[in-house]
């Protein structure tokens, strides 16, 4: 069974989704993530995925500790997979002191992919790959890196998987790239965790389908009420 990550994107303290990336464009859905947390945790998610915005945009980790206390408040029934601004091995060691069982490199470990091999000493390491038309952008999704997606899959042995954003489809609520998920599945045996465009129900059946595609992250789609949790997680144990 694939595994379902509910994704909380911090921005000041707020629960808020981004469209494309978008930081001008943001929605706010809440000022208690850690209430948001322990609901998707009640509704079976074994998972949460968290996204520092504030940190992957100026480095600065000032959610960190929404980000321990939401560990805290899942610990026993969902692990934490948090990325945004984890660009050293001490913001590695410092989220998995704060209890998060899985950080997410991006941007750093394409700028120096051994970063990853060396963090994973110390935490699992998913590394994030942002792409618009499958080149990897970087810095918070502002800048491109030149570096095409089908070449970055190989650079990374360590990593326990890769989160791979369609950027163009994220917070869109348009679908997932299907095809780009399975071309990417095809070319690594590193689980893939598909991010961008889930809209549906349907989306998540479509993604189950894909070898290779070990997790989804939806945010916007749960905040939207398109489907819950519960029914995500029923869809996807069938």
């Amino acid at each position: 069974m694939i595994e379902l990550y509910p994704a909380i994107d911090l921005r000041d303290g707020k629960v808020v989704r981004l469209l494309q990336g978008d930081y001008d464009a943001q929605t706010t859905y809440g000022d208690d993530p850690v209430a948001v947390a322990r609901g998707f945790a009640d509704a079976g998610a074994t998972w949460i995925h968290v996204v520092d915005l504030d940190a992957a945009r100026s480095g600065s980790p000032v959610n960190r500790p929404v980000v321990a206390a939401i560990a805290a408040a899942v610990a026993g029934r969902a692990r934490v997979q948090t990325g945004g601004g984890v660009r050293t091995i001490g913001d590695a060691q410092s989220l998995a002191d704060a209890g998060v069982a899985r950080v997410v490199m991006g941007s750093a470990a394409v700028a120096d992919p051994s970063l990853v091999a060396e963090a994973s000493k110390v935490v699992p390491v998913a590394v994030g790959l942002d792409h618009r038309a499958g080149e990897v952008a970087v810095h918070g999704w502002t800048e491109g890196s030149g570096v095409q997606l089908a070449d970055a899959l190989g650079w990374f042995p360590t990593a326990a998987a890769f989160v791979i954003t369609d950027i163009a489809r994220d917070g869109m609520l348009g679908g997932p790239d299907i095809d780009g998920l399975a071309e990417a599945g095809r070319a690594t045996t590193i689980p893939v965790i598909a991010s961008g465009g889930v809209s549906s129900l349907a989306d998540i059946v479509a993604l189950k389908a894909v070898p290779g595609v070990d997790g989804v992250i939806t945010g916007k789609a749960l905040y939207e009420g398109r489907f819950t949790v519960a029914e995500a997680l029923e869809v996807l144990a069938r």
